[in-house]
C-alpha cells in the first residue's frame, strides 16, 4: 500500500501552510486502498495546488495527490468528447489536442490546473458570459464515494451528486475521471480588441458591446481613484480563423515558443507597495492604445503561466486573491466602485486586478458565478489588518447580493458563506447521503461547516 509522507502544504497564495500526510498513488487501486484503509480521519483531494487558500488542504489528516493520476482514455473525434483522469491537466489537454485541431471550451487564467479541480472548483474563464463554467461541458464523471462504491454522475443519473461535487471543493468524493467535450478551432491564435477606458463608467458602457466577443475581460488599475476610479484596459477577442493569420506562419496550431521566465526564492516583503504597485499600473496603462492584435492562445488565455513561481513575488507571507461577484440585477457597478474606493483609499495595493462579465448560474450546490460582474485581486499579506479590512470587503459585497469564490478563499466566515451561498444546506443535504462519516474533509470544509 503505498505509504503517506508528512508535509508542509500551501495553495497557490502561499497562506495558510498547513501539515498533513500526502499520499501520491499512480493506479486506482491503490487509490482506493487509501480510501477504504481509512487510516487518517479524513482525506482530500490535492492536484496541482492552484486554488489559492485551504480548499485542498486537511490540516493533520490525509491528503491525496492526484497528479500522478494522468492517463488520456478516450476521443471521439465525430464529437469531440475526451475523457481523461482526473490528474490531467488543462496544460496538458493543450498540448496533445491543439495541435490536431481542439481545444478548451473554458480555461481559467492559468492551464496548471487538473480535470478534478476544475471540476471540483467549477472553473470559469473569459467566456463565462457566453459559455458558462467548464462543467457546462462535462457530460459525466466517475466518483469514488466514502463507502468505497464508483459511481458515475451525469445531470440524469446522481444528478444531486452531480451538482453536489460541481464546485463542491472535493467534499463529496475522489474525482477519478470525466468525460468532457473539447471545442474545435482552426488556430492557435486568437484575434484580440485592445480598449483603453479612463473610469469605471467608461469601462461598464465598453463591456455592453461584450455580446460581440466569446472572451472578454478587463485589466483595473485598482489604486485610481477620483474621475479616473476603474481606469481600466478591456481585452475581447475571438478565436482565428486560418483565413486571419499572416503568411509567416506556417502552422497555424503550432503553439508559439515561449521563453519562461522563472522566480527563483520569494521576493522581499517591501518589494511589492502601494508606490511601486502605482508605478506598475502607470507603466502597464501606457502600454496599451486601441487597436486590434493577433495574439497567441497563451499570452491571451494563461499570460502569467510564462512566469515559473510568479506567486513567490509577494513574498514570504504570501497573498490573498480576493474574488467577489457582484449580481447584474443589484447595482454591481455602485459596488464595484465602493470596493475600489475602499482598495484605494485603504492603500491595499493589487499588482493584479481582472473584470470580467459572468452569465447566469449553472445550478451547481457550491457553483461561483451568477449573472453580473467579478472582479479578482491579488493583495499582498503584510500586516494584521488586512483580515479585518477582507471582512469589510465581504460585508459590502453581501449588501449587493454577492458571494466570493471559494477557490480564491482562505478567511470568509461561516454565517457570511451561509448567506452568499444560499443552497448549503442542500449541499450537506447530498454530503449526508453519499458520505455521511465525512471522510472527505478539508481545511475549508470545517471553516465553513461543510465538513466535520
Amino acid at each position: 500500500m503505498v505509504k503517506a509522507r508528512k508535509e508542509r502544504l500551501s495553495g497557490w497564495g502561499n497562506y495558510p501552510v498547513q501539515s498533513g500526510y500526502v499520499f501520491r498513488p499512480e493506479h486506482l487501486d491503490e487509490l482506493k486502498q487509501i480510501v477504504t484503509a481509512k487510516e487518517y480521519s479524513s482525506y482530500i483531494a490535492y492536484g496541482l495546488g492552484r486554488s489559492y487558500g485551504d480548499t485542498p488542504l486537511n490540516r493533520g489528516a490525509g491528503v491525496i495527490g492526484t497528479s500522478r493520476l494522468n492517463h488520456f482514455i478516450d476521443f471521439d473525434e465525430q464529437t469531440c468528447f475526451l475523457t481523461c483522469e482526473a490528474g490531467v491537466t488543462l496544460h496538458e489537454i493543450i498540448d496533445v489536442f491543439l495541435p490536431r485541431g481542439y481545444y478548451l471550451p473554458v480555461t481559467p487564467g492559468t492551464k496548471m490546473v487538473t480535470v478534478g479541480g476544475a471540476i471540483a472548483n467549477d472553473v470559469h474563464g473569459k467566456n463565462h458570459h457566453v459559455d458558462g463554467t467548464f462543467c457546462e461541458f462535462v457530460a459525466s464523471f466517475d466518483l469514488l464515494t466514502a463507502s468505497g462504491e464508483i459511481i458515475t454522475c451525469t445531470r440524469d443519473r446522481h444528478a444531486d451528486i452531480f451538482w453536489a461535487t460541481v464546485g463542491g471543493i472535493g467534499l463529496t468524493g475522489l474525482i477519478l475521471r470525466a468525460t468532457f467535450k473539447l471545442i474545435p478551432v482552426e488556430t492557435a491564435y486568437i484575434n484580440v480588441r485592445y480598449e483603453k477606458a479612463s473610469n469605471l463608467d467608461e469601462a461598464f458602457a465598453k463591456f455592453q458591446a461584450d455580446a460581440d466577443f466569446t472572451y472578454s475581460v478587463a485589466w483595473i488599475d485598482c489604486l485610481a481613484s477620483g474621475d479616473s476610479l476603474g481606469k481600466s484596459v478591456l481585452m475581447r477577442g475571438d478565436h482565428a480563423r486560418v483565413d486571419d493569420l499572416p503568411a509567416s506562419i506556417v502552422d497555424p496550431l503550432k503553439p508559439a515558443d515561449k521563453f519562461k521566465l522563472k522566480m527563483p526564492i520569494h521576493a522581499p516583503g517591501m518589494a511589492l507597495n502601494y508606490y511601486s504597485i502605482s508605478a506598475f499600473n502607470k507603466l502597464y496603462y501606457g502600454m496599451y492604445k486601441d487597436e486590434d492584435k493577433l495574439v497567441e492562445q497563451s499570452s491571451f488565455f494563461h499570460p502569467l503561466d510564462a512566469i515559473t513561481d510568479w506567486n513567490k513575488m509577494y513574498g514570504k507571507n504570501g497573498f490573498i486573491q480576493y474574488q467577489a461577484v457582484f449580481p447584474k440585477h443589484n447595482n454591481p457597478k455602485e459596488g464595484l466602485r465602493k470596493l475600489l474606493t475602499k482598495l484605494s483609499d485603504a492603500r491595499r495595493s493589487s499588482f493584479l486586478a481582472v473584470l470580467k462579465s459572468s452569465g447566469p448560474w449553472n445550478g451547481g450546490l457550491l457553483s461561483f458565478p451568477v449573472e453580473g460582474y467579478t472582479l479578482a485581486l491579488d493583495i499582498p499579506i503584510k500586516d494584521d489588518g488586512l483580515f479585518p479590512f477582507l471582512r469589510e470587503l465581504d460585508e459590502l459585497v453581501l449588501d449587493y447580493g454577492g458571494r466570493v469564490y471559494l477557490a480564491k478563499d482562505s478567511s470568509l466566515e461561516i454565517s457570511a458563506f451561509q448567506e452568499m451561498y444560499p443552497t448549503w444546506e442542500d449541499f450537506l443535504d447530498v454530503k449526508e447521503k453519499v458520505d455521511p462519516g465525512h471522510l472527505f474533509s478539508s481545511s475549508m470544509g470545517r471553516r465553513l461547516g461543510l465538513s466535520k
